[in-house]
């Protein structure tokens, strides 16, 4: 192995260099990321965050630059074994990688984008049509619960009416107000 590698001449040389070294760390960094032990993971945080925080398209990252050279190298040697001329081979290799940046760049901003906080707002009830589970008391009287439909997913959540009478398990109603405290404001459907 020593023996033909002490054999190429330099520009082949420099080639399978690159592509060892960046195949090794691409390897690494794909193992890793399976498992879990990204590095952009800096730990657990617990906080609420009311904003977008969707990441942008990055080109430039420490994953997009190793898979650059990795797909650099392999194709640069693909084209020195096909024998292609110097300028050739640096052409396709750097095509190939930048497609390479690209198209990870792109495969990590959309995978980004499918990731949601899963967090209620309330406000999301607004409008929608339920149900009444327990027993709702006339005009403001008792707190009961519904089950509404928020976000995608059925929800049981408190509510209270202005209804003149009570509104009994069963009965449709409708979202009409949110407190600040997150409690439903219903009505019966009509």
């Amino acid at each position: 192995m020593m023996e033909w590698f002490q054999e190429l001449a330099s520009f082949p040389k420099t080639y399978w260099i690159i592509t060892g070294i960046s195949t090794l760390i691409f390897l690494f960094v794909l193992i890793t990321t399976f498992i879990g032990a990204d590095a952009d993971d800096i730990g657990d945080v617990d906080m609420e965050v009311d904003a977008d925080t969707g990441a942008s398209f990055q080109f430039f990252t420490f994953k997009n630059v190793v898979a650059f050279f990795a797909i650099f190298g392999w194709s640069g040697i693909a084209c020195i074994d096909a024998g292609y001329s110097r300028s050739t081979t640096i052409i396709v290799s750097l095509i190939c990688g930048l497609a390479m940046m690209f198209v990870m760049a792109a495969m990590f901003y959309y995978i980004s984008k499918l990731t949601s906080s899963g967090t209620l707002k309330m406000q999301n009830a607004l409008n929608s049509i339920g149900e009444v589970y327990l027993t709702v008391g006339a005009n403001r009287s008792r707190i009961g619960k519904v089950q509404v439909k928020v976000q995608g997913a059925l929800r049981e959540l408190e509510a209270l009416t202005d209804y003149k009478e009570d509104l009994k398990q069963g009965n449709v109603i409708k979202v009409i107000e949110v407190t600040n405290n997150g409690i439903l404001i219903i009505e019966p459907q009509k």
